[in-house]
């Protein structure tokens, strides 16, 4: 942190603790979440598919409201962003835990879609503060913390999931609720106001978002690469927790256990390893690489049964998290100060999109391949074909050219405002 000022050193402190704590409130609601549906549905098949609709759904709600949050932290400043988030989380997992029916869960769920911005403004956050040549470093951190909130939530929530289903829910919406309180006394605005910009709708759509990525398309490649990427991720939480169940047997504390354990070595890779890597052979070698190990990963998962073998694939499979770290670094120097919020947003939204297709395509595989009659050897076909997506991604980073060889991004204009558009 040695280029952060020190007045904003607390902020960056809390931007590690904010991203811990949420991710930590939804590790804890991953190992009961699809056992909670299935109470209300009554199967495994059927709740493979509802675990589908329900996170296709909230990527729907990220793909609509992210270049919305990301504007407005532009026009507004980061802070606010990110304490209205904290609140909004809190009040989600308090409607899942109250949730008497499919449909309130629902609710809860499509809420907690709108306001889990803080990780895309934490990550314009970090833009603001640091300069380009320790970005890659900061964003390993916040993988860090990424892997840090893994590790005690899932496995927390396993454990509480066997007390009571809801109870995750309600530890989940207390730290939200504490994380917002903590930050209303310590996170200073990383945006200063002559950096700010005035909100417009042309920009707060998830259309315009993508229009502003495409006037630079060195960073219309890299979200697309994002997008990719993120289209092979939600296989994991689209039908893991069910796949270990059905196929290995595993509890939900031994889910918990096995998330946590890959959350370890997140820290290990994204805390300490991918500065070092960037520093070594770049940011297009670390993103080629990381995916390629996340490919080998998915077949891996997909294959083999041995809780052995999944003890060893999963160091080859957190590698793979060195890739976000590396589009980060790429990504914010391409554009500028004030744009710092859009790109985010605009880069949230597109991968909404994949949010929108990947959990209901991968939780009906896995609904297909659990049917009576089905031999179970083909209930891996979901990890594979995340491993075939993830391929296309790593092919497309193969064109990517290292920051340091790329030629400057001409500043993307800003659009013109036309009296009838709404602007505050």
């Amino acid at each position: 942190m040695g280029g952060v000022k020190a007045h904003l050193k607390p902020g960056v402190m809390f931007i590690f603790i904010t991203v811990c704590l949420d991710m930590m409130a939804l590790g804890l609601a991953i190992p009961v979440l699809p056992r909670l549906i299935e109470t209300f549905v009554g199967s495994v098949t059927a709740a493979s598919w509802w675990s589908g609709v329900f996170n296709s759904l909230w990527g729907f709600t990220q793909f609509i409201c992210s270049p919305i949050l990301g504007s407005l932290s532009d026009r507004f400043g980061r802070r606010p962003i990110i304490l209205m988030s904290n609140l909004g989380l809190a009040l989600d997992y308090l409607i899942m835990a109250l949730s008497g029916n499919l449909m309130w869960l629902l609710i809860g769920r499509l809420l907690n879609g709108v306001t889990s911005s803080s990780i895309t403004t934490a990550y314009a956050y970090i833009s603001d503060i640091s300069e380009p040549d320790e970005r890659a470093q900061m964003y390993g951190y916040i993988g860090a913390a990424f892997g840090v909130g893994f590790v005690m939530g899932p496995a927390l929530g396993g454990m509480l999931g066997h007390i009571d289903l809801r109870l995750p829910f309600w530890v989940a919406g207390g730290l939200s609720l504490l994380n917002a309180l903590y930050g209303a006394l310590v996170l200073p605005e990383s945006l200063d106001k002559d950096h700010r910009k005035p909100f417009s709708l042309r920009d707060a759509n998830p259309i315009g978002s993508i229009l502003f990525l495409w006037q630079a398309k060195s960073v219309m490649r890299l979200a697309l690469i994002s997008m990719v990427s993120n289209f092979a991720h939600h296989v994991i939480p689209a039908t893991f927790v069910l796949y270990a169940s059905y196929r290995l047997g595993w509890s939900g504390r031994e889910v918990g256990l096995a998330m946590a354990y890959y959350a370890v070595w997140a820290v290990i890779v994204q805390g300490g390893l991918t500065g070092l890597v960037v520093k070594r052979i770049g940011e297009k070698a670390t993103l080629v690489i990381g995916l390629l190990c996340g490919v080998v990963g998915f077949i891996s998962y997909g294959y083999h049964t041995d809780w052995r073998v999944f003890l060893i694939t999963i160091p080859i499979m957190s590698c793979w998290g060195m890739t976000n770290a590396a589009l980060q670094s790429l990504m914010t120097t391409r554009v500028g100060t004030s744009d710092q919020g859009l790109l985010q947003g605009a880069v949230n939204s597109l991968m909404s999109l994949s949010g929108i297709i990947a959990p209901f395509v991968f939780g009906y595989i896995l609904s297909v391949m659990t049917r009576p009659g089905v031999d179970k050897v083909w209930s891996g076909a979901a990890f594979f074909s995340a491993a075939a997506v993830l391929l296309v991604a790593f092919l497309m980073a193969l064109g990517v050219r290292d920051r340091s060889k790329d030629a400057p991004v001409p500043k993307v204009p800003k659009p013109v405002h036309h009296d009838h558009e709404p602007l505050f």
